[in-house]
């Protein structure tokens, strides 16, 4: 893995922008409901994370960070 993620629940909207522009398809929506009753994005952690943070910069709300290892 060369990145990780880390998906603030309580700013995601569950758009899924960050869904469909992740380039190895890592990030999915959740079954679980954030505080505002959103279905919120996960990072599906048997998948790889490339570390090129197109989810960070898509995502509309800000609730993305991607650090890299």
């Amino acid at each position: 893995m060369k990145g990780s993620i880390y998906i603030d629940r309580e700013r995601c909207k569950g758009c899924m922008l960050c869904i469909e522009f992740c380039p190895k398809k890592g990030i999915v929506l959740s079954e679980e409901l954030n505080l505002k009753g959103y279905f919120v994005a996960a990072f599906d952690m048997g998948k790889e994370c490339t570390g090129c943070a197109t989810c960070a910069v898509i995502c509309p709300e800000v609730a993305i960070e991607v650090e890299k290892n």
